[in-house]
Formats: structure tokens, sequence, C-alpha cells
């Protein structure tokens, strides 16, 4: 798994480093860890144009987990 610490990046910065990864050859999973909840709304576009799924989860107040599924 590919875990990408997005903490204090502002968008679209983390989209951007998502996109060189997705890009990338590659079947491991991906886990972006946020603290900017705009980050949502551009991998709800983004996503769909590879095929992939994912989930979000909150694990703390205001810091998000999206666990990026690349291997179906």
């Amino acid at each position: 798994m590919i875990i990408m610490d997005c903490l204090g990046d502002v968008c679209p910065v983390p989209v951007i480093k998502l996109k060189k990864i997705l890009d990338r050859p590659g079947k491991e999973d991906i886990q972006l860890v946020t603290d900017h909840s705009c980050v949502f709304s551009s991998l709800e576009t983004l996503l769909p144009l590879y095929g992939l799924e994912y989930t979000v989860s909150e694990p703390l107040r205001g810091v998000w987990e999206i666990l990026i599924l690349r291997e179906k």
C-alpha cells in the first residue's frame, strides 16, 4: 500500500500528487491522508475517470483517510 501524507497540503496539491501516482504503472492500493475536506469533491471527479473505488474515514476530527482501491 502506498501512503500519501497530505496533511497541510491545500487543493489542488493532494490531487496533483495522487494523479502522478495513478499515472505510474502499479496496482498497489493508496491511502491518502488529508486535513482539507475540499479534496473529496476533487476525488469524486477524478477517481471515476480511472475506474477506481474509494472509501473515506475520519479517524480524528478534521483528518480524513481516503483508501483508493486499485486492484479489484
